[in-house]
Formats: structure tokens, C-alpha cells, sequence
């Protein structure tokens, strides 16, 4: 049985757009950002690397390729390895902040190949998954939702969609449910894979700490229709942009705290008026975590 809120039989009227989750969610936080990351070209100018997203690839890197082995080469040693043979420098305020980094994510990745269950190859690993979205009965897709999910394991006769995190603070139940980013994954997923998916999950890899949510139909019809929305509005931001729109009009910046580590703040004036500039490393997880 498929899972409900899609139609998969039926032709679209009309052109779909095609969003991504981070697409969605940068539009959602800021417009401007939007426009400046996936409209504008040439590119804005931007701000240099950021030591917490340098360290959350290299966690994320390791961690798929931990999973590329044969499972008697998953140990925690040849974790430890892989995070050295995938570490970059780029962000950190000096070489001795680096290399405390790495020391600490080599424990952190032992650690997850230690507490948990790393024995069952993934359904998926940087897994391309898509869908069209139909929430009303009858009618075509008003959309496509696609993205790469970090992890996709298959427990019994249902998917896992799996969201590794490196961040400062731990995530809770609550989070994983509200994620819109997994909800939309598990709903390409089990299209793309004709496998149901409800349970999402995200690990925290310096906690150890797994939030998990098992969503219903309804709670993914839900985020489909804010998804949806914000789609539409998207859409008709970029159709009257290419039309020769105000720019600043549709795409309006939203200041905040945000903005202070924002990648395209060197060419944003609300941004820079919205409070000082973050240094690259202040984001990282603290080290006693």
C-alpha cells in the first residue's frame, strides 16, 4: 500500500517545481539568502569556511565510509582513521583548535561505532530520493520534493530515514518530529524505494543522544502542506522576479542572530546591521560534550 498524500498515477497540468529541503527551509529563514545562493549570478560574494560545518562534513564523510566497508572493517579504529584521512583545517581559529577537533571527533565516531549497531548495510548513503506531491484527490502533483538523505536503514518492513548531527546542542524528540527536512525525506524515500517510511531519527554524534519520531499520515500530510506552500511562494517570487520584479521587494532579507554567521553577509548591508560578525569557529560544539 502506498503511503497516503500522493497520486502517483496521475500527469501534472502543469509545469512542477522541484524543491530540495534546504532549499525550502533557506527560503522559509531568509529570502534573500535564497536568492543570493540559488538565483544570483554571478554568486555574491560570500564569507570564508565555518570550523562547525567543516567538522560536520568530516563527521559525516567518515561515518559513510565507515559504512562503505565490509562490516568486520567497522570498528571503532578504522572510524578513528577515517575521520583523519577526511580532516580539513578549513574555519578552525588555528592549527592547535584543529587538532583538538580531531581528536575529539575521532572519540566521538569510535564511540558511535561502539554503542551502536553498525553491523546492517544502509538501504542508503547520500541516497538521491524523489516524489511528486498530490495532496488533493484527484488532482496532479503540485510539486516534486528531492534531496539526498544521509541514511536510509530498512528495519523489519519499513524505512529509517537517519539525519547525522554535530551541533552544539543535543536534539530531542520533539525536534525530529518537527523536522521538516525528515519528514519530506521519509516521503521521497518510500516512493523512490516503494518501501514504507515513517520513523526519522537524528543521531547526535558528540552526545551519542538518537531523537526519534515515528510520524503518522497525517503528521507527514502536514508538513506536505507547508511545504506546498512556501513552494508556491517560491515560485511565484521567482516567476515575477524573471519578469522583471523588485528583487528586494520579493525576496526581502529577515535580519537576525542568524545573520551574524550568514555565508552571504559580505554582501548584505541588513545583515551586517543586524549585529556583529561571528567568528568562524564560535558555532562548534563546546569540547566537554
Amino acid at each position: 500500500m502506498e503511503q497516503i498524500g500522493f497520486d502517483f498515477g496521475v500527469e501534472a497540468p502543469r509545469k512542477l517545481t522541484k524543491v530540495s529541503p534546504a532549499r525550502l527551509a533557506t527560503f522559509e529563514d531568509c529570502p534573500r539568502r535564497y536568492r543570493m545562493s540559488y538565483l544570483d549570478r554571478p554568486s555574491p560574494t560570500r564569507t570564508g569556511a565555518w570550523a562547525h560545518s567543516t567538522l560536520g562534513a568530516v563527521v559525516h564523510n567518515a561515518l559513510r565510509a565507515l559504512f562503505d566497508l565490509p562490516v568486520i572493517k567497522r570498528v571503532p579504529q578504522r572510524a578513528m582513521a577515517l575521520v583523519a584521512e577526511h580532516w580539513k583545517d578549513a574555519g578552525f581559529e588555528d592549527t592547535d583548535q584543529a587538532a583538538r577537533y580531531r581528536a575529539r571527533a575521532k572519540a566521538w565516531v569510535a564511540d558511535y561505532v561502539e554503542h551502536n549497531d553498525v553491523s546492517v548495510d544502509p538501504v542508503g548513503l547520500e541516497r538521491w530520493v524523489s516524489a511528486p506531491v498530490t495532496l488533493e484527490p484527484g488532482s496532479g502533483p503540485s510539486l516534486i520534493i528531492e534531496g539526498r538523505a544521509d541514511r536510509i536503514d530498512q528495519r523489519g518492513r519499513e524505512l529509517v530515514i537517519i539525519d547525522y548531527k554535530t551541533g552544539r546542542r543535543a536534539p530531542d524528540e520533539y525536534e525530529a518530529r518537527s523536522s521538516q527536512a525528515l519528514a519530506l525525506y521519509a516521503v521521497a524515500a518510500a516512493r523512490t524505494l516503494r518501501t514504507p517510511c515513517y520513523q526519522v531519527e537524528l543521531h547526535h554524534v558528540p552526545s551519542g543522544t538518537i531523537a526519534a519520531a515515528e510520524h503518522t499520515e497525517e503528521s507527514l500530510k502536514r508538513h506536505l502542506q507547508r511545504a506546498d506552500e512556501t513552494a508556491g511562494d517560491l515560485r511565484l517570487a521567482t516567476d515575477t522576479l524573471n519578469a522583471g520584479g523588485d528583487e528586494d521587494v520579493l525576496f526581502p532579507a529577515r535580519p537576525g542572530r542568524r545573520c551574524s554567521w550568514c555565508d552571504f553577509r559580505p554582501s548584505c548591508a541588513a545583515g551586517q546591521e543586524a549585529g556583529p560578525q561571528a567568528q568562524p569557529w564560535e558555532l562548534l560544539a563546546p569540547l566537554d560534550s
